[in-house]
């Protein structure tokens, strides 16, 4: 798989005269908490040509692969990219930390990297993990409804919003680290357990017993509910991030 990723990576660059910065894996897989049947969710970084930045009219700044056979493959452009970064997006922050890495250019990679202390925004990702939490518990609300890939989205999520409530940094993206910081301990071998579990089936197996872990998200949940919370305000280098993306230009396209 790594090396058919590979390939479609090099052929998205030729069909669409781009190059690509880099391609990372996201979701359950960069998570440390994939299934047997997981889908390859890859995620990548682009630039066009500094011509195409001059145009009248705005291009289309995404390039999506249709899904199949379990890979799914987007892209952002670069000007795109950056002006998320600078808002402290909370996918494209995890996608720079991923621990699965396919492409990278370090003179692009790196630079973000480091000033990624400098643009997070502690109350835009609190809210971002809590809201999906709370999505994710009011779809696992019945027993039907909670399957095992569901919950560990939802304790993810909320274990995330946990992280940024009490430290106000990035999160890990693993759930185990999340887990070592923000679970209980007497609750966390029982999540080692549910994490073998779903490890060996497949995507849309039954959450089974899981009343521990499930009462101390729900009373997580409604803990952060009932808290008025305010986080320092965080202001977007856009002049840094301007000057980067005509650098980066320079660099990936020079003669």
């Amino acid at each position: 798989m790594k090396n058919r990723i590979l390939n479609e990576l090099t052929a998205i660059e030729a069909r669409e005269d781009v190059r690509i910065v880099y391609a990372c894996e996201s979701g359950s897989r960069a998570w440390g908490m994939a299934s047997a049947d997981s889908d390859y969710d890859v995620r990548f970084l682009y630039a066009h040509r500094p011509e195409w930045y001059l145009s009248l009219e705005p291009g289309r700044d995404v390039i999506e692969l249709p899904i199949s056979e379990r890979l799914d493959i987007s892209g952002w452009d670069l000007r795109k990219t950056l002006r998320l970064f600078g808002h402290s997006n909370p996918a494209l922050l995890e996608w720079l930390q991923s621990p699965i890495v396919y492409r990278e250019t370090p003179e692009v990679v790196d630079p973000l990297r480091e000033l990624i202390p400098t643009v997070f925004s502690p109350e835009r990702a609190y809210h971002h993990y809590r809201s999906q939490a709370r999505n994710f518990h009011r779809r696992s609300a019945s027993d039907e409804g909670r399957t095992l890939k569901r919950f560990f989205y939802l304790l993810r999520t909320l274990l995330a919003a946990l992280w940024v409530d009490a430290r106000e940094t990035p999160p890990p993206i693993t759930i185990q680290a999340l887990a070592n910081a923000m679970l209980p301990p007497e609750l966390q071998p029982e999540l080692e357990r549910l994490l073998v579990v779903k490890r060996a089936g497949g995507e849309q197996e039954a959450a089974g017993a899981i009343g521990p872990l499930w009462d101390f998200a729900e009373a997580e949940l409604q803990r952060l509910a009932s808290q008025e919370r305010e986080f320092r305000r965080i202001w977007p280098p856009m002049d840094q991030l301007n000057v980067l993306f005509r650098r980066f230009l320079d660099e990936l396209w020079q003669a």
